[in-house]
């Protein structure tokens, strides 16, 4: 079966989570979001550049769980789409673009946190990856060589 994917976007919360609701009654979540960037130098390292900054959204359950567990300053991942659509500037309809997360998370290289799974319901542990068989090894054989590309078997009888 193929891998789904979709667009991601990382880097730090830069405003306060706004929470609003739609006229539909469902949760909107705004965020003011900023993107670090770098620069590499011919010596290998790397200069800082200015950050850059973009609207990010979320809806409905996302949104009502995100509003709960983000503050400005959080460095998060996200996975979703980018959005574009028209508004009115200066009496000109220019191009407008949002990011929509439909999953969002803080991002594991840059946050410490702890896991609460007390609170995972059976359902849950149930989606688990099933178990897939996996070939017997055969004991006899080693493998040298392990950190490298090309690891060589040798048998050991």
């Amino acid at each position: 079966m193929a891998h789904h994917t979709q667009q991601s976007i990382s880097g730090f919360i830069a405003s306060e989570p706004q929470q609003s609701t739609m006229e539909n009654g469902d949760t909107r979540l705004y965020l003011r979001i900023g993107q670090p960037h770098f620069r590499r130098n011919e010596d290998g390292t790397f200069t800082e550049l200015e950050p850059t900054f973009h609207d990010m959204v979320a809806y409905r359950a996302t949104a009502e769980r995100a509003i709960t567990r983000f503050a400005k300053g959080d460095s998060f991942i996200a996975e979703g789409y980018t959005r574009t659509f028209p508004i009115e500037r200066d009496a000109q309809v220019v191009g407008a673009e949002e990011f929509v997360a439909k999953k969002l998370g803080h991002d594991l290289a840059r946050t410490n946190y702890n896991v609460d799974r007390a609170r995972r319901s059976a359902a849950a542990a149930e989606r688990e990856t099933p178990a897939r068989p996996v070939p017997a090894l055969d004991h006899r054989t080693t493998v040298r060589n392990a950190p490298g590309l090309c690891p060589t078997a040798v048998s050991s009888s």
